[in-house]
């Protein structure tokens, strides 16, 4: 979904009461927590969508974008209520820094209503196309080494969208459907695009099935065999291509025509003086669709690949593990550390060796280092495995699946054979006490780790929560009365407690 930051009015009369309009709630979700509101945002091409609104989270106090679809009739709704579901559900499970987040959804067939609402991610920053449109005034050409990030972090996105299993295909990747934070972080959007125009029909909803496609200014971005029935990840590595392009040259001249010609694309390309941008971006755009490289691939090509630097990859290390250490560890180890203390010595035969204090690493520049790589800035890609993984599966069903759900006794998975070595659970309740929200934080025989959370209730006992985790091969049935009485006691201690959040219980077993 393509979102822009809302269009305000400049002038300095009844600015006050301007703002107090846009503010002003107009609907609240069926729990509570996200509040529509009258400002509206851009909302780019979901299908049967007339107008998306800027929302508040009330629990995060962030802003969020409140996107609605609605139907012809509600027998319409209810012909497509799975199909919608199952999308939707996979939606959610889709984690990455660099893709705009998908929060929650729901189906309101209430006051003569047939729409779904869904939740996402807010980008205040604004598009790539409308950050290059204002760098271009006074740049002729993009820095090569923001080039390379920005490129790095696109097809990290894409190489998790197609590596899943079953492969997700944006299908309407471009420069109006990346977005930009303040701190460099791109995000691509929209990735529901092609889902909703493979699920929801287009006679069935109000309102024109939106395609990016059909803007002349976009055709450039979209491959010969677009469309036709046959495309695969291909076409968003061919999209790819061209937003690579327009990154490197800020704009493709289209010398006064409604599109962007095949002659235009190709001066841009020749304009590069790099020849590695240039054979990059040239093996993007190749006509015949098998001829074109995969997202992994590109990370491993010469003009991006670089082996990681030793910081890199502690930070990683350090981010992925941050659960099982104490919280503020890393503070309170550095006050404690002598900054002319030696952290690392680098021996030389033929001269003097090199020393490296403590005190030449600034703790401010590490906590920035930090968070840009937790934030995706800095994805570690060049380890990525080829091999497809499965989308995220979620721990428990939510409210309305149980509520519809015809089946109490799921399919059976496959087995979890690995044993469990470290487990570490976080309980924190609401302020009602109704609802409890568990965070499980598990290590594997093999190094591996394993986060889980869900909500659970006053009735829900240890071992209904344990049995589940075993039906979904999160856990070996070995570790199951281990797994039970390490939450029954936490779960205990808990509900005991008069302090409703942050009890924490860790059990730690050897290996």
């Amino acid at each position: 979904m393509t979102m822009s930051v809302p269009e305000r009015n400049s002038g300095s009369e009844g600015k006050e009461e301007e703002s107090e309009d846009e503010s002003e709630i107009l609907e609240e979700s069926p729990c509570g927590r996200w509040q529509k509101r009258k400002d509206k945002v851009s909302q780019g091409n979901v299908p049967g969508s007339e107008s998306a609104f800027l929302a508040m989270d009330t629990e995060e106090g962030v802003e969020v974008v409140w996107n609605e679809v609605f139907f012809s009739d509600r027998k319409v709704l209810k012909a497509l209520e799975d199909k919608i579901k199952e999308m939707f559900e996979n939606l959610m499970q889709v984690e990455h820094p660099n893709i705009v987040k998908f929060h929650k959804y729901w189906l309101d067939t209430k006051d003569n209503h047939a729409r779904v609402v869904f939740i996402t991610e807010y980008m205040s920053s604004g598009s790539l196309k409308q950050f290059l449109k204002k760098t271009k005034k006074n740049h002729k050409t993009m820095n090569v080494k923001a080039w390379k990030r920005w490129c790095t972090q696109i097809l990290s996105a894409l190489s998790y969208l197609h590596s899943c299993d079953p492969p997700i295909i944006h299908g309407n990747l471009t420069c109006d459907t990346i977005f930009i934070q303040h701190n460099g972080l791109l995000k691509i959007g929209s990735v529901w695009h092609r889902l909703f125009v493979n699920v929801i029909p287009e006679a069935s909803v109000h309102g024109k099935m939106r395609h990016q496609r059909d803007e002349k200014r976009n055709l450039h971005f979209f491959s010969p065999e677009y469309g036709s029935g046959e495309d695969d990840y291909a076409i968003d590595i061919f999209s790819f291509g061209i937003c690579a392009l327009e990154m490197a040259v800020l704009e493709i001249q289209a010398n006064g025509d409604a599109v962007v010609s095949k002659e235009a694309i190709t001066n841009a390309g020749q304009s590069l003086e790099d020849p590695l941008m240039r054979e990059f971006t040239q093996s993007c755009v190749r006509h015949e669709a098998t001829d074109r490289p995969t997202a992994h691939d590109l990370l491993f090509h010469r003009v991006l690949f670089e082996v990681h630097s030793l910081k890199l990859l502690a930070a990683h290390c350090l981010i992925s593990n941050q659960y099982l250490l104490p919280e503020n560890c890393l503070e309170e180890k550095t006050k404690s550390i002598d900054p002319n203390s030696v952290m690392a010595e680098i021996s030389h035969g033929d001269r003097p060796g090199v020393q490296l204090k403590y005190s030449h690493v600034s703790s401010l520049e590490l906590d920035k280092f930090l968070e840009d790589v937790k934030n995706g800035i800095y994805p570690l890609m060049n380890f990525a495995s080829t091999k497809p993984h499965p989308v995220p599966r979620a721990l428990s069903m939510s409210q309305e699946q149980v509520e519809t759900s015809k089946t109490p006794t799921p399919e059976p998975q496959e087995t979890e054979s690995r044993k469990v070595v470290q487990m570490h659970c976080n309980l924190e309740s609401n302020d009602e006490g109704t609802k409890t929200h568990l965070s499980l934080f598990l290590k594997m025989e093999d190094k591996l780790h394993r986060q889980l959370s869900c909500d659970i209730l006053p009735t829900d006992s240890s071992r209904d929560l344990v049995n589940e985790l075993v039906h979904y091969a999160f856990i070996s049935e070995e570790d199951c009365e281990r797994m039970v009485a390490f939450l029954e006691d936490a779960l205990s201690r808990h509900r005991g407690s008069l302090i409703t959040t942050g009890v924490t219980a860790t059990v730690t077993q050897g290996r």
